[in-house]
């Protein structure tokens, strides 16, 4: 089952239930994978590949984590509470995400593979390691881990 047909079959759901939630972040996401649609259009129909799918919701997966710290900061938690809901309802259209142990695996054979000795190597395996992590983990969680495992002293 594609991703538009499991949220138009979730989206019947969500109003069979009333779940105001989930059918707020169905309709949002479904507009978004449009709006990608539309932008990819080339004379006539565009079909998303899972991958651009992936994109779009890691997209407002993202947008979602970054107005939570927002809105936190500001000192709204109601606001901020909302957008926890919605993003609780995208994470389970997301693949699986990887636990701080795995990404390190990921980041130290990444490291090898590409020779990188220091900080100043960090964009090579950056890029490296998010084409291997995509959508599996958080861009700057990986940042963050890469750049310690490259900061430690090579033992």
């Amino acid at each position: 089952m594609s991703l538009k047909e499991r949220l138009s079959e979730d989206l019947k759901e969500a109003m069979r239930t009333k779940d105001a939630v989930r059918l707020r972040t169905i309709r949002s996401l479904r507009a978004a994978l449009l709006e990608k649609e539309i932008e990819e259009r080339t004379g006539g129909e565009a079909t998303l590949t899972e991958e651009q799918e992936l994109a779009v919701l890691q997209k407002q997966a993202k947008q979602r984590r970054d107005a939570i710290e927002q809105y936190e900061q500001a000192g709204r938690e109601d606001l901020a509470a909302k957008e926890r809901e919605e993003l609780a309802v995208i994470e389970t259209y997301l693949p699986e995400q990887l636990g701080e142990a795995e990404i390190r695996t990921v980041l130290q054979q990444v490291i090898a593979e590409t020779g990188a000795t220091s900080v100043r190597d960090l964009g090579r395996v950056m890029g490296t390691a998010m084409a291997r992590l995509r959508g599996r983990a958080d861009g700057r969680q990986v940042q963050a881990l890469a750049r310690a495992l490259l900061s430690e002293p090579a033992s």
